[in-house]
């Protein structure tokens, strides 16, 4: 392709497109104790006064066996000391690859406040009655969704997933209890490093990381921009 042709392609000049950051900066002083108590903070913040759309909402990205990556956005459900948890049908991509190889990397992109977070760590399933104390608490549609869907599978078209819905919700009519499908449930990232990115003014951004050490405590290091 020619410059001529790439030029007539792309809608926008990408190479001009940049915001100016100028919110306040991150200091060492200023971050909690641990990466959970810090999180905490922000995403209070993020779902208060930043009024982020799905502030929960994450980049969960997994690589397969032969470490062939794949990134695709998931809803935080809960999150404490333990780990961050996320619910999924165990048989879609990221499941299958998470089985292989449990390392996972979530990212939270609350462009609007020109913050990030980074969770590098370990995905182990959740029990059952967690993952079923969960599964009560979805809307009935959510429910009957996670049976419908083969999640990942390659489908012939668009009808083919609303008849089994159809099926399924003729069968558990609202008000009636659906069982908790054996191939969904919940995984748990246990962190081993927890990054928080705050945008600054000309790209020199304040990068401070928490890692996890031999004794379960966390030291923090600052990354360059």
């Amino acid at each position: 392709m020619t410059d001529r042709e790439a030029g007539e392609t792309a809608p926008f000049d990408l190479a001009s497109m940049r915001k100016h950051y100028r919110e306040e900066g991150l200091t060492e002083a200023d971050l909690a104790d641990t990466p959970v108590a810090q999180f905490a903070r922000w995403f209070q913040q993020a779902a208060t006064e930043g009024r982020l759309f799905e502030p929960n909402a994450m980049v969960v990205s997994t690589a397969d066996a032969e470490g062939r990556p794949s990134s695709r956005t998931v809803l935080l459900k809960s999150f404490d000391e333990r780990g961050f948890v996320f619910y999924t049908n165990y048989d879609s991509r990221k499941g299958r690859d998470l089985a292989r190889n449990p390392y996972v990397s979530l990212l939270f992109p609350w462009h609007p406040m020109a913050r990030q977070v980074i969770v590098q760590g370990v995905a182990r399933r959740t029990g059952r009655d967690e993952t079923a104390a969960y599964f009560r608490t979805r809307p009935h549609g959510s429910q009957l969704g996670a049976w419908a869907s083969a999640q990942s599978t390659v489908v012939s078209t668009r009808a083919e997933i609303d008849t089994a819905y159809a099926e399924l919700a003729a069968r558990y009519p609202e008000g009636e209890q659906v069982p908790v499908p054996p191939h969904w449930g919940g995984f748990r990232v246990a962190p081993r490093s927890v990054e928080f990115w705050q945008g600054r003014e000309n790209r020199l951004h304040d990068r401070l990381r928490y890692v996890a050490g031999p004794d379960g405590g966390w030291r923090v290091e600052r990354l360059s921009p």
